[in-house]
């Protein structure tokens, strides 16, 4: 039995856009590679012109590591992208504190939100795992 895709293809093509600073990097769960785009602008760009051929291949990996389930990585993306300084991702995963905490400081002042950035894929695996057990 095929497990269903955990990312969107178009979404991680929207997150190129901006993969020179590693976003769609981030967004398949590949961290330090994301974090190795942002300093060196997607590898010197080399990386990332390459990169938009690899994102097929991405996003299979991507679905063979993570739990599909409840919450959606794209769309927990998409709002740690645009709306992370107020923690929308954390109140959309449940987590209402963490996401107050967040909207009072500014993603505790940026460094949240990298963490975030860093984890999120990480956080939104055990929640659906965690979900799926509770069922």
């Amino acid at each position: 039995m095929t497990k269903s895709p955990t990312h969107n293809t178009a979404i991680a093509y929207l997150f190129w856009i901006f993969g020179f600073m590693g976003a769609h990097r981030f967004y398949f769960g590949k961290p330090l590679t994301g974090l190795l785009w942002f300093f060196t602008l997607g590898f010197f760009l080399i990386g990332w012109i390459i990169d938009l051929f690899l994102i097929p291949a991405m996003n299979r990996e991507a679905s063979k590591r993570f739990q599909p389930g409840r919450y959606d990585y794209s769309l927990a993306f998409l709002l740690l992208w645009f709306l992370g300084l107020f923690g929308a991702h954390r109140f959309y995963l449940g987590k209402p504190l963490t996401g107050l905490l967040f909207l009072l400081t500014g993603g505790l002042l940026g460094l949240g939100w990298i963490y975030d950035l860093f984890t999120l894929s990480d956080q939104i695996d055990s929640r659906n795992q965690a979900a799926q057990q509770g069922a």
